[in-house]
């Protein structure tokens, strides 16, 4: 937990430096993919992934350390060959659990988030979901299990498989000659992420293709289908929480307005998008049909509110860094007040992006709520032992956002949401 919230701390701002350098670029060869509000979506959303995965929430059904005291039948020393399986054995389990994901219904809600993005840039990458507390599929690390692999080194190697995940979400690239033979490119992930019938459910690997090409789900990148990037169902908002839990609040109120017993029970279980027939006709959801032709999801907004999110954005970006240099300190159960208030902090200020009604409430209770833990704590979670100017400096940011939130209702809400045309 520590050692992981100490890596992010180098990870986030290489991140972050990563996709402000593809929009420059974008913007300097004259194909920007990065709009801004989708952007720090997807920000906000890799915000609330690694305040998850630092707080440890969630239950490992069968933890990989129980298999490897268990079953182990040999134990490899070499380093670099331990190293080697370990990395190999997490990619194929990744490509099984990506697989699984496209394909069973109430698992597509673990995954939504990361194909949300009406976009495909660096960015998008960084939308991980929030949405999984119980993880399942540990035994898909057999192979590594039965070889002694220890689980230190898992715990070493899975966050590299992640970040190595990071770079082929990109429209800048293109073909990579050889290279497209066995690695994940970003000609191949173009494709995963695409909804053109050619390429849904296409290219599930997550380092190495050749797990496509072996199991019947590979697909080339063809130059007279331009990838279409999203999802059928169009989630419509800007607020990463929403998305996260979207899907399985479809599930659960289908499962309830059926008359059928057989699909309350199967819905859970058939393939991603299926729905009860009664239901689908009663209550019909939006989907994209002609994927050439649709409306992409944007809210107006003037450039007060674009810069206010950025700032609102940046002083998140500090909060979390905080709590991730000083988790250990912080302690139990503080940690998670704080990771709750991140929560807080991400639904409000999203919402102001999508210029929801109730948003300056949630503004105000979100600063109300960062005030009252100054006041009760004395500090922001024990900073004055590093300088009481951090303390001081929140006070006044919350203090100042209550005034600006409201400001910006009453400027930026007189106008309505609207749509980008995709032809």
């Amino acid at each position: 937990m520590e050692a992981y919230g100490k890596i992010l701390l180098i990870a986030m701002p290489a991140f972050l430096l990563l996709v402000l350098f593809e929009k420059w670029y974008g913007w300097r060869k004259g194909m920007d993919t990065v709009t801004g509000m989708d952007m720090i979506s997807s920000l906000s959303s890799g915000i609330t992934n690694v305040t998850k995965d630092v707080l440890g929430i969630g239950i490992t059904i069968l933890s990989y350390e129980w298999l490897v005291n268990h079953i182990a039948i040999y134990h490899v020393e070499n380093s670099l060959l331990v190293y080697s399986i370990s990395f190999l054995v997490l990619d194929f389990a990744g490509y099984w659990v990506h697989r699984f994901d496209h394909k069973i219904n109430f698992l597509w809600n673990s995954h939504i988030v990361h194909h949300s993005s009406e976009e495909f840039n660096l960015a998008c990458a960084l939308r991980q979901s929030i949405s999984v507390f119980v993880r399942i599929f540990s035994f898909l690390l057999i192979p590594a299990a039965l070889l002694g692999v220890p689980a230190n080194v898992i715990a070493v190697v899975a966050p590299l498989h992640l970040f190595a995940q990071f770079w082929y979400h990109t429209r800048h690239i293109n073909k990579m000659g050889i290279l497209e033979k066995f690695l994940v490119t970003p000609s191949h992930h173009r494709v995963h992420h695409a909804i053109n019938p050619e390429y849904i459910d296409k290219n599930m690997g997550q380092i190495f293709i050749f797990w496509d090409k072996l199991f019947g789900t590979f697909q080339e990148e063809l130059a007279h289908v331009p990838p279409v990037y999203g999802i059928t169902r169009p989630v419509q908002t800007w607020n990463p929480i929403k998305i996260n839990f979207q899907h399985m609040w479809l599930l659960i109120k289908d499962a309830w307005r059926t008359n059928s017993i057989k699909d309350k029970l199967r819905i859970w279980f058939m393939p991603t998008g299926w729905r009860p027939a009664d239901v689908a006709q009663k209550y019909p959801v939006q989907k994209i049909e002609d994927v050439y032709h649709f409306n992409k999801y944007a809210t107006s907004h003037t450039n007060k509110l674009y810069y206010w999110v950025w700032v609102q954005m940046i002083a998140l970006l500090l909060i979390i860094s905080y709590l991730f240099a000083n988790i250990a300190t912080i302690g139990t159960p503080n940690m998670f007040y704080y990771g709750a208030f991140i929560f807080v902090y991400v639904y409000s200020f999203t919402e102001l992006m999508d210029k929801n009604t109730n948003a300056v409430l949630y503004e105000i209770a979100k600063c109300i709520l960062g005030l009252a833990i100054i006041i009760y704590m004395g500090d922001w979670f024990g900073a004055n032992k590093l300088s009481p100017i951090i303390t001081i400096a929140l006070a006044t940011y919350f203090i100042l956002s209550i005034g600006i939130s409201i400001w910006i209702y009453f400027v930026e809400f007189k106008t309505q949401h609207t749509v980008e045309a995709i032809a």
